[in-house]
């Protein structure tokens, strides 16, 4: 996962976006970007990225030129850029992005949801079910009231399929990920795919994950640590693998951190 605000790639800590720091650990440092995510290409063997264009999401920039530059390295790249119209998701698409993450935080109704994924396409569409400390983290004030269970069900019924649950109190904050409210959303809404962000510490989080029935999880200050490792990111792929397939670096699913 790459949090890029005022060109670099920073350390996201507990949604305190002002006080975030260039990333500095043992995959390099955020001062390069692209550099940093080609790291996570060749050294941990990640062939997807989570992108968060901060200066985007706060409409201060556009994020389609980074997004050019980190898909010329060949991941597949999940980009939340503060998309909010049917526009704005295509022109991140045709900048290179695979899939367009529109986030809570700054959609302005369910309704501007449901015209992004008619757009775009239910399988190129994820909502980002942004909390804070359990609590929905919306640019509508409606929004902000209601509870998780039913946003995730409202973005079910505009068209979305895939669900990311990222609690921004959680990020940086070494605390584990949401596991209750994942369970929650599991066991009301089955047909959802699942993805968990916020929180991850090591492996035992991942695996939790897995036994909830998340098919991804994002993972920043963790591989930044080094707690988890390529030969960590390996053991996941080939566990995620269908039976027969090849290993990762050829044409395996990607690894999910």
């Amino acid at each position: 996962m790459l949090d890029l605000k005022a060109g670099r790639a920073v350390h996201a800590r507990g949604g305190d976006r002002a006080a975030y720091a260039v990333v500095r650990g043992v995959l390099g440092d955020g001062a390069d970007p692209t550099a940093l995510a080609a790291a996570f290409r060749d050294r941990l063997g990640c062939r997807s990225l989570y992108v968060a264009h901060l200066d985007a999401i706060a409409g201060t920039a556009d994020a389609c030129p980074a997004v050019e530059r980190l898909a010329a390295l060949g991941p597949a790249l999940l980009v939340d850029a503060g998309v909010r119209t049917p526009e704005a998701a295509s022109r991140l698409r045709d900048a290179g992005a695979d899939r367009v993450v529109v986030g809570l935080e700054t959609l302005g109704d369910l309704d501007e949801l449901a015209a992004i994924v008619e757009a775009a396409g239910a399988e190129r569409t994820v909502f980002s079910l942004d909390l804070r400390a359990g609590r929905p983290l919306a640019a509508s004030a409606a929004l902000a009231r209601m509870d998780p269970l039913d946003i995730a069900r409202a973005a079910g019924d505009a068209g979305v399929r895939t669900l990311l649950v990222l609690d921004l109190a959680r990020v940086g904050a070494a605390a584990g990920p949401p596991l209750d409210t994942l369970r929650r959303l599991r066991d009301r809404l089955p047909d959802q795919r699942l993805l968990a962000g916020g929180g991850v510490r090591d492996v035992g989080d991942l695996r939790a994950l897995a036994a909830l029935g998340c098919v991804g999880a994002l993972v920043a200050t963790a591989l930044h640590t080094g707690a988890i490792g390529a030969a960590d990111v390996r053991r996941l792929a080939m566990a995620a693998a269908p039976r027969g397939s090849a290993p990762p670096g050829r044409s395996s699913p990607p690894p999910r951190p």
